[in-house]
């Protein structure tokens, strides 16, 4: 790490450039390290949630296979900015009918968030996909394959990414601490790796966040500047709800809000991973199906445009009520 920006932000800093730096993906690294070293490979569809590693993973697969001068033949877009056909058919066509430069024999496109792009701009790239394989290789990447159509998902090899495993998310923050010379308490890293639910840039983020401001990190650091829900906070609103206690829950929801400054979205997950742990005495496993079942619907809710607090309120609502609780 010797000679990079002391002042770098901790996600770049610390990103690794080949896939050998790769942590956790166990069941993918291996499969790309084979497409570099026989410098061949298919159309790539990464899918799966954020903080895993798709980017990572397109930017070290293009090192590995390209060598210093990568950058010539790489090209990566994003398409929540530009989702449209009209960039269909300028910048990436112009790019994949190029000729590719050194003796790999194609180039690669890397469209992030590829799941943002239109129906007819999806249907335009397939046939780009198809008239320029020999040129130009596209890893697509994406949140949430289903918005992929069929005929594109078709013509990849996909590659589900799964959320870090929390030893994976912890070994890499501990590196990154003993790099940066910072003190971080055992209970300050359960606790980063508790409200990063998976997610290593989240994790890296906040570490980088609580170390600017404390030294040493301890749990209580890291509670006062994580904006996700941690689990004793979303423990105790639950606990309220499932006593019957509705207002009391709402406030502590409207706390997360306000000085958490948590999104509905993050809350919504933080329920559903505290599920589980609810006892049977409490909440019967039909009752858990049941939450389950209906946090689904709210999370369509949010992804259509709801208000988080409305619907969080629902839920609760839900929970305090004792539907969910009748075996």
């Amino acid at each position: 790490m010797a000679g990079r920006a002391t002042d770098a932000i901790w996600v770049e800093k610390y990103r690794p450039t080949t896939l050998a730096e790769m942590v956790g993906q166990e069941s993918i690294v291996p499969m790309l390290r084979s497409y570099a070293a026989k410098r061949t490979m298919p159309h790539l569809l990464f899918a799966g949630p954020p903080g895993t590693g798709k980017t990572t993973a397109a930017l070290a697969l293009s090192r590995d296979l390209f060598g210093p001068e990568w950058r010539q033949n790489f090209l990566e877009l994003n398409a929540s900015d530009q989702r449209g056909i009209d960039t269909v058919r300028t910048t990436i066509k112009q790019y994949a009918r190029t000729s590719p430069l050194g003796n790999v024999g194609f180039k690669i496109l890397f469209l992030d968030e590829a799941d943002n792009l239109t129906s007819e701009a999806q249907a335009s790239l397939r046939r780009l996909m198809e008239r320029y394989s020999g040129s130009c290789r596209f890893i697509l990447s994406c949140n949430y394959s289903s918005r992929i159509i069929e005929p594109i998902q078709s013509r990849c090899a996909v590659f589900r990414f799964r959320a870090y495993p929390p030893e994976a998310v912890r070994t890499q923050l501990e590196r990154v601490a003993r790099s940066e010379g910072k003190h971080v308490t055992d209970e300050a890293l359960a606790t980063i790796v508790t409200a990063s639910a998976g997610d290593l840039r989240r994790a890296t983020n906040l570490l980088q966040l609580t170390a600017t401001h404390a030294d040493p990190v301890t749990a209580e650091t890291v509670k006062e500047y994580a904006t996700v829900p941690l689990q004793r906070e979303v423990e105790a609103m639950l606990g309220a709800a499932l006593q019957g206690n509705f207002f009391a829950a709402r406030d502590r929801l409207y706390a997360l809000f306000t000085d958490r400054g948590a999104a509905g979205e993050e809350i919504l997950r933080a329920i559903h991973s505290y599920l589980p742990s609810i006892p049977d005495s409490v909440l019967p496993p039909k009752a858990k199906v049941r939450l389950v079942e209906y946090l689904g619907e709210v999370d369509f809710r949010l992804a259509q445009g709801a208000t988080d607090r409305v619907q969080l309120e629902a839920v609760l609502a839900h929970v305090a009520a004792g539907t969910d609780r009748a075996s």
